[in-house]
């Protein structure tokens, strides 16, 4: 009762100030507009914007400043010009600045870089004028690129790769940003006798010294510059018809040295050679084809390690090239939105990390496999069918995807997709239907429902979530309901604990003061609640109020906060995290934690956490140390360490302190030459892991790798196991 008084409190003190959440504009009806000067001939793209043809271009300026200040000048001026040819779609920017050429923010070089961390501009292209979705491209200062596909400002694939080019120059005054974006690489309606378009399109522009955030069109500050209903017009453009073959091959040869020591079954000693490669198909601008066979992921990051406390499965993200491109159209479900927003809850009907990989996570030959996208400003059409080779006991597996998703009203959608995995052993199959409806500009609701069925029995799984999220300028809400059957198991997909009741709420609100010292940019208290019954037997399993009276925003992009956790946990069926065993019964206590975060784009900077209290029948300390030196953007060395202190836990009353220690370097000749090391010690499963990658893109999307894969940890029979692998591969990007 107490902890319910707690949070309807703190709920109606948040909701007291709701007058001055009312900052977020709708979009203007005379947007603004900006055209492209046409050429004949290519540029030379090296960062100067010398020739003469871009004297012929009208320029267009980032004057509306989204953070800090909603609706103020821009510090400094950011000047764009387009040029057109038959060939490419040119982008010139000088970014205005007085820090001096060796002073832009940028920690690294690696390709998808954080956003928050580094001086850079952005261009955000809608060309079926949906006003919903937009291909974006961006460079920092030193040319390093990010791009995405961004979806209703809500679904990003951030790890779509483009083909384009882009150079840098910088100097006292500027750093100036030269694009070519071939127009195979944008998607746009069909041509029509030569008639022209118009696109959506906004410029964006980070100012990381001063963490300032500017646009060309102006968007409110709840929102990122890829609301494209806020977005600018790109007229009276004429593309290209599309080539009629358009298609992009990227064949690879590999080489594999693998020798293993020790005594798991499976493990067997490799040296050979191997052939495979992807096909890209645009057969039109609305539908895509992907081709693969004998998939190989030699260079793919590998998972952090994770040391879990909760009652939750642990999500590890997709880090294989083939699947993340598109994946946001395949991801219909349940994820957090954030840290805090949203709830805990994961459900997925689909997650590729299902496909390649046995149950214990070893990686399968893919045999060959497709990929079909049809995307248009209604519907949007996806299929899936990949064959993989032996494992878990059956002799192959077929996995097959289908989605289809529709768009109605301004930004509305419903959609559905079925997954099937068919081997020699059962046939899994899982259905969902899903919807999107944005209430307002600053509401959305968000819900599905999923059925699993499978062919060794009857019993049908179900889930269901319904969301409701309202965002403004200064107040931010959720409301996240989720009933999860003990039978659903999608084969294909994940989901992060089953047979559950979830009703989870939260709120904050934003303080923003003129009067505040300019080290401070915003007091964001918040509160938040998740509460977890059994589904079959209503039982209360657990409640959680998280309380975050002191959330402070520094101007430099830091943070400080504080929080406490007000826990109840009934724990019916065997729980053991960190290998410790917990009894039976219900168990009540307080956490108390610090988060501190320095400014993430300095040569130096930290992140300390500290989570400290009673946990069951015992207590925890559990401290998060991370640290990263950058001298130069080319050199980035990171430190982090996680370290878990336990004392009196469990039926044993167990005491013992557990580290996991992560070294990451990067050492980069230049945006395309780089050299990455990443090394795991974790002391709860004894295991040492040891990656080096030398990636070079010796033209644009084609690669070289050289890999390095040492790991030992202790297996099941408690002798050590050790596997030692070098990789080399090739590939090359073909465009015909």
């Amino acid at each position: 009762m107490i902890l319910k008084l707690y949070f309807l409190v703190g709920f109606l003190a948040l909701f007291t100030n709701f007058s001055f959440a009312q900052a977020v504009f709708i979009p203007s009806e005379k947007q603004q507009s900006v055209e492209a000067y046409p050429l004949n001939k290519s540029l030379k793209i090296d960062g100067h914007l010398d020739e003469s043809e871009w004297n012929l271009a009208k320029p267009v300026h980032l004057n509306f400043q989204v953070e800090p200040f909603q609706g103020n000048k821009a510090s400094f001026e950011t000047q764009v010009k387009i040029l057109s040819s038959p060939q490419f779609l040119y982008v010139g920017v000088i970014n205005k600045d007085t820090i001096g050429k060796n002073k832009y923010r940028a920690p690294n070089l690696k390709r998808d870089f954080m956003f928050g961390e580094q001086d850079l501009f952005g261009i955000a292209f809608d060309a079926f004028n949906d006003k919903r979705n937009a291909i974006v491209m961006q460079s920092n200062a030193y040319g390093a690129q990010r791009d995405l596909l961004s979806f209703d400002d809500l679904q990003f694939d951030v790890d779509w790769d483009g083909l384009y080019r882009v150079r840098t120059h910088r100097a006292d005054t500027a750093w100036i940003a030269e694009f070519a974006i071939p127009w195979s690489t944008l998607r746009y309606p069909r041509v029509k006798n030569n008639e022209t378009q118009n696109w959506g399109i906004n410029f964006f522009r980070n100012r990381r010294t001063s963490n300032e955030l500017n646009v060309w069109s102006p968007v409110p500050r709840a929102f990122s510059p890829l609301r494209m209903d806020y977005a600018g017009q790109l007229v009276n453009i004429t593309p290209p018809e599309p080539s009629i073959t358009n298609i992009r091959a990227i064949p690879y040869i590999l080489f594999a040295d693998v020798n293993n020591n020790g005594s798991e079954v499976g493990y067997k000693n490799v040296s050979e050679f191997k052939m495979g490669g992807e096909v890209k198909w645009a057969i039109n601008n609305n539908n895509i084809l992907d081709l693969t066979f004998n998939t190989d992921f030699a260079q793919a990051d590998v998972d952090r390690q994770v040391n879990n406390i909760s009652r939750f499965s642990v999500f590890f993200p997709e880090r294989r090239q083939f699947f993340l491109e598109n994946a946001s159209l395949f991801s219909a479900g349940l994820a957090p939105i954030d840290e805090v927003m949203g709830g805990s809850m994961n459900i997925r009907p689909f997650f590729s990390r299902t496909i390649g990989l046995d149950k214990d996570v070893n990686p399968v030959p893919i045999i060959a496999g497709g990929r079909y996208v049809y995307r248009s400003d209604k519907n949007n059409i996806g299929a899936i069918l990949m064959r993989q080779g032996a494992a878990d006991g059956a002799e192959f597996t077929d996995f097959g995807v289908a989605r289809l998703s529709h768009n109605f009203g301004k930004q509305n959608r419903f959609g559905g997709i079925i997954t099937s995995k068919l081997n020699n052993l059962i046939t899994e199959n899982t259905y969902a239907a899903d919807a999107f409806v944005r209430l307002s500009a600053k509401m959305y609701y968000a819900g599905m429902v999923s059925l699993t069925s499978n062919t060794t029995n009857s019993n049908t799984g179900i889930a269901q979530y319904n969301q409701i999220m309202y965002r403004t300028n200064s107040l931010g809400f959720y409301w996240t309901q989720t009933y999860i059957n003990d039978k659903y198991t999608p084969a294909m997909g994940f989901v992060s604990r089953n047979n559950v009741l979830s009703n989870s709420q939260g709120a904050y609100y934003q303080m923003r003061k003129s009067w505040y010292p300019k080290w401070l940019r915003s007091l964001e208290p918040g509160i938040y609640t998740e509460i977890y019954h059994s589904a079959s037997t209503m039982h209360l399993l657990e409640r959680s109020v998280l309380v975050t009276p002191a959330w402070i925003t520094l101007s430099n992009g830091g943070m400080i906060g504080f929080f406490t956790a007000f826990q109840h946990q009934n724990i019916e069926s065997d729980f053991k995290p960190l290998e410790v065993q917990i009894a039976k019964g219900q168990y009540d206590y307080i956490r108390n934690g610090l988060m501190i975060s320095s400014d993430q784009s300095k040569k130096f900077s930290y992140m300390l956490n500290a989570d400290i209290g009673n946990y069951y029948n015992g207590s925890t300390r559990l401290y998060l140390v991370k640290t990263n030196f950058a001298p130069i953007p080319h050199v980035n060395f990171g430190l982090t360490l996680n370290r878990s202190e336990i004392k009196d836990l469990g039926i044993l009353r167990e005491s013992k302190n557990i580290n996991l220690w992560m070294i990451e370097s990067r050492l980069a000749i230049n945006p395309r030459l780089q050299m990455i090391g990443f090394y795991q010690q974790n002391a709860l499963n004894d295991l040492k892991s040891l990656n080096l990658r030398v990636s070079w893109e010796y033209k644009p999307l084609s690669y070289i790798y050289l890999v390095l894969n040492q790991v030992e940890h202790m297996g099941d029979d408690l002798t050590l196991q050790k596997q030692k692998a070098f990789l080399a591969k090739v590939s090359y990007l073909k465009q015909f």
